[in-house]
């Protein structure tokens, strides 16, 4: 797909109040901007993510640009660098909306297959009035809409507009609407708000839930060992209908009880042959989809792998590392402790690899 995001963080933040421009804050344990990158990649809807900014970052596969003074400065900038890539949709966001779904991202470009220019929008259900020549009007909220990023257009059209508009505006949307040319809106997303002052952080309630899980797997010949994600060395595997990997079944089970989704076994039982030989990985893929879809995040994981070998602290890095790619979370909110159960039983004997952990996630309401 010749798609391109775009994402704008070049803003000041003056109403933000924060020495740290808002959109480099910490938020859901990752910088702020991020959660809107990590969704493009993740979407794979783009052949390039350009981030807009006015700070010294570099990201693997993210082009980086400086940006301009003002938001429409550092737009235009943006697609004067796209003009000779080849680009024939390009979706523009706010780093200060971070709350934005995958699905929202596949609906505004299904749409813009028909259309120019396509707008997320949400009603409102405040009362709204509008000051004209010294008089306040009442205007019918059912008739009032506001408008979201990202918002997606085709690249030709929105990039002429652009080089030749000469008046200050404050989206893409914008320049359609004062050229006269259509937009196509469609529903946007309540969880999608702009974080614009430190109210909108503070204000938001927070939910946490907790989840504990539990597996255990016994070792057979002629199987490779899977911990985490991650293929360890050694000598047996872990018997089970799919790969077996403890740490992974132990982690969904944990995740499943934080969100009240019942267990592992309900969602791939193993009387069904398709789930045979399935790589866990594949497994935790729907939940970390349905967390980062349903806005809750992870604050943090700790994990006991029980075993008398392997000996955990040859590859606490790699498994961790593993884990932080699987689940799309920072490596320092993963700890991983070895125990042994002192030769005693089926573990002790080297029979069997058990694992348990705990969970938190939150959710902003």
């Amino acid at each position: 797909m010749n798609n391109c995001f775009i994402l704008l963080a070049a803003g000041k933040g003056k109403r933000f109040n924060s020495k740290e421009k808002k959109q480099y804050i910490n938020y859901k344990n990752k910088p702020l901007f991020m959660h809107s990158l990590d969704k493009a990649k993740k979407s794979k809807l783009f052949k390039k993510i350009l981030l807009v900014t006015n700070k010294q970052i570099k990201i693997p596969k993210i082009d980086v640009i400086k940006g301009g003074n003002e938001r429409s400065d550092s737009s235009l900038k943006a697609l004067k660098y796209l003009q000779n890539k080849k680009i024939k949709k390009v979706f523009i966001h706010d780093a200060a909306r971070p709350n934005f779904s995958i699905k929202l991202l596949k609906k505004l470009n299904k749409n813009l297959n028909k259309n120019k220019a396509v707008v997320p929008y949400i009603n409102t259900d405040s009362s709204t009035k509008y000051a004209y020549k010294n008089k306040i009007i009442n205007l019918k909220r059912e008739k009032v809409f506001l408008t979201q990023t990202p918002q997606c257009f085709d690249f030709k059209t929105l990039y002429n507009l652009s080089k030749n508009n000469k008046i200050s505006v404050t989206d893409e949307a914008a320049l359609f609407i004062n050229n006269n040319k259509k937009v196509k809106f469609i529903k946007g997303e309540q969880s999608n708000v702009k974080i614009t002052k430190r109210f909108d952080l503070d204000s938001r309630s927070i939910k946490t839930f907790y989840g504990i899980g539990f597996d255990i797997h016994k070792l057979v010949k002629n199987k490779k060992l899977y911990l985490g994600g991650a293929k360890i060395p050694f000598h047996s595997g872990l018997k089970g209908h799919s790969d077996g990997d403890v740490i992974l079944h132990c982690i969904i089970d944990a995740l499943l009880g934080a969100l009240r989704k019942k267990d592992i076994g309900y969602l791939y039982p193993s009387n069904k042959s398709k789930f045979k030989n399935i790589r866990s990985p594949k497994m935790l893929n729907p939940i970390i989809a349905y967390i980062e879809n349903n806005n809750y995040y992870i604050n943090n994981l700790d994990i006991n792998l029980i075993c008398e070998r392997p000996k955990v602290s040859f590859y606490r890095n790699k498994i961790i590392n593993s884990l932080s790619k699987l689940m799309n979370i920072n490596k320092n909110i993963i700890n991983l402790k070895g125990k042994t159960v002192e030769k005693l039983g089926l573990i002790g004997k080297e029979n069997a690899i058990a694992c348990e952990s705990i969970i938190s996630i939150s959710k902003y309401e």
